[in-house]
């Protein structure tokens, strides 16, 4: 008969229950992968909804609704695109972070919605926790448009008149704390000038008031820009960075005349945080194929719109530096965005 010390049993019951919990980890492991799998296999058994966190006709929209229909055609199911403007993007975000984490509902924010807001909103910051990356969808520099009544045609001619007319000159946004706005707050911190910014809840009323020149000034891309730029009723002076696009092709760059004035703004699509990896991976894979299609390419990059495929991990990086660059005008020029 063989005796085993209290000692050696001891550490026999240590080594055994450690194995058997690796055990039940990696069976739970095996577990949570499969029911993943399955869902991912499943995945998507209904509608998609699509929600765009600005007014319908903005830039975000007609490249929604194009990237919706490819995805619906790809995927067998409907993507419904569906608007939800105002609260700086805070309740499109709340929507799709309350939303089932399955997959069926993602959000195409604006870059702003995610770098900008999140550095002065609490409840922004809140809102973008509830979410997780999927992947870019495009990148596009802005185009400074001014209205046709304006007595200017090129930028350095803006400039000047900026400065010769210090507080009457207005520029609009799509709402204070995007993009736009702080385009517009970076010309005016590089070139010391007097404009005034004029916030509104959405592009469309914007270019209403643009053509008539009640407001002067717009940063947006060109989507929104295009069929106004071609009718005569604003003129497009230059762009904040470099474009493949057609009708950008012959723009100057701002930072030509204005060292530092440079920027893209960008979308990206995102789900429910706690949605399987597998269906994220799937909705990324579908993503890509869709951003890669040769006809949809043309067909944005006409509109002005650089289409981009990335990995959720590259979302999220190209999200880390524009907080930083945006961070800093924030902080330097001591800026109010509530």
């Amino acid at each position: 008969m063989t005796f085993t010390s209290n000692t050696a049993r001891r550490a026999i019951l240590r080594t055994t229950a450690r194995t058997t919990l690796g055990a039940a980890l990696a069976l739970a492991g095996l577990a949570t992968f499969g029911v993943s799998a399955v869902h991912a296999q499943t995945f998507p058994s209904k509608s998609i909804r699509m929600v765009v966190p600005f007014a319908a006709g903005g830039p975000a929209d007609v490249v929604a609704r194009e990237l919706a229909q490819k995805l619906g055609q790809q995927l067998g199911q409907t993507v419904v695109v569906e608007n939800s403007g105002g609260g700086h993007g805070v309740p499109a975000m709340n929507a799709v972070g309350r939303a089932p984490a399955d997959g069926h509902t993602v959000l195409m924010a604006a870059s702003g919605n995610v770098t900008i807001q999140p550095l002065t909103m609490r409840s922004s910051a809140e809102a973008m926790a509830k979410l997780v990356p999927v992947g870019l969808v495009s990148s596009s520099p802005h185009v400074f448009v001014i209205s046709a009544k304006l007595p200017v045609t090129t930028f350095p001619e803006f400039l000047a008149y900026a400065k010769a007319n210090p507080g009457k000159v207005n520029i609009a946004s799509a709402g204070t704390g995007g993009v736009a706005h702080l385009g517009m707050e970076l010309m005016k911190s590089l070139s010391r000038t007097q404009i005034e910014h004029i916030p509104y809840k959405g592009t469309s009323q914007v270019m209403v008031d643009l053509t008539s020149g009640q407001v002067q000034g717009l940063f947006s891309s060109m989507p929104s820009l295009k069929s106004s730029i071609d009718k005569g009723t604003i003129r497009a002076l230059g762009l904040t960075a470099p474009s493949k696009a057609a009708d950008a092709a012959n723009m100057p760059q701002l930072s030509a005349t204005l060292p530092g004035m440079e920027y893209t703004t960008w979308y990206g699509l995102y789900t429910t945080a706690g949605t399987p990896p597998a269906i994220v991976q799937t909705l990324n894979a579908e993503l890509r194929k869709a951003l890669t299609d040769t006809a949809l390419v043309a067909k944005l990059r006409d509109q002005g719109v650089d289409l981009i495929a990335s990995s959720p991990e590259e979302l999220e990086a190209r999200t880390r530096t524009d907080t930083a660059k945006w961070g800093k005008l924030i902080k330097d020029e001591n800026l109010k965005l509530d």
